[in-house]
């Protein structure tokens, strides 16, 4: 059985403040993207011994086996439904590794709905929505996979109506790590500004001077480079343009007629969406 799992983009990003388990925040739309990795899950013979055996293809994976998402979901549905059989889950990676648009944590939501899918556990959405929550924050945008806007520390969402699909989006990798704790670390409290409750309300002509994300100036200052490519999705004739997430991934959205023309390194990776 196969699903493929989608990237999601931010539009808008604002961290509020520090709660006191030490998480943030934050007010964010996630919109889901057509990007996307592929999962297989083949029931292994009754007579091998590894429970869970992961087979990776495509972008290289810089984490063991017990550190992937993948791995955590099986176990963390293994604890509570003992029968469940040992697995081989093929993963094959297009969407790049810590990029600002949730890959790794879309893998373990569509893990989840593997799983419950293929062996018949009769989990609902809430529930796997409890589960994936245990992984990551936005692990659960991805059970619902719907736009939305999320507030608390991401893990609370409220859908809603916001189509892009008459538009074209371009996201952007230039294979940059850009380290989260020190993202965080580096933001700025900020002035009253328009909430991207607000803002994502507005035509998206407007976006672009409203809807905004903390983590860009700190970023573009770090990374002059990841600035660049903002600034040629507008010379291009972006209508919005933002930083996804924490980064590095940039994307843009043009009307469907426009052909952007982008002049980036051949080591950066693109996607039309």
């Amino acid at each position: 059985m196969i699903l493929f799992s989608n990237c999601k983009i931010n539009l808008g990003l604002h961290i509020l403040d520090k709660r006191p388990d030490g998480y943030h925040n934050l007010e964010t739309v996630f919109y889901p993207a057509k990007w996307f990795d592929a999962l297989e899950i083949i029931q292994n013979d009754p007579l091998k011994n590894d429970e869970f055996n992961l087979q990776a293809s495509g972008i290289n994976l810089p984490i063991n086996k017990q550190e992937n998402h993948c791995y955590k979901a099986y176990y963390l549905l293994k604890k509570d439904f003992p029968h469940l059989p040992s697995i081989t889950l093929h993963l094959h990676k297009t969407i790049p590794f810590g990029a600002g648009l949730g890959g790794g944590s879309a893998n373990a939501a569509f893990t989840l709905l593997l799983l419950n899918k293929k062996f018949r556990l009769g989990l609902n959405s809430n529930q796997l929505e409890k589960y994936a929550l245990a992984i990551g924050s936005d692990c659960p945008f991805f059970i619902k996979n719907i736009p939305c806007l999320a507030t608390g520390r991401g893990e609370v969402f409220f859908p809603i109506t916001l189509a892009l699909s008459q538009y074209k989006i371009v996201i952007i990798n230039p294979q940059i790590h850009i380290a989260t704790g020190w993202a965080f670390s580096q933001l700025k409290k900020r002035e009253t500004r328009v909430s991207i409750a607000q803002a994502i309300e507005q035509p998206i002509e407007t976006w672009k001077e409203n809807l905004t994300n903390d983590f860009e100036e700190p970023i573009f200052e770090a990374h002059p480079e990841i600035k660049n490519i903002k600034d040629q999705l507008y010379q291009s004739g972006a209508l919005y343009a933002s930083l996804s997430g924490s980064g590095s991934s940039v994307f843009g959205i043009f009307n469907s007629e426009v052909q952007p023309s982008l002049n980036l390194p051949q080591q950066y990776l693109m996607k039309e969406c």
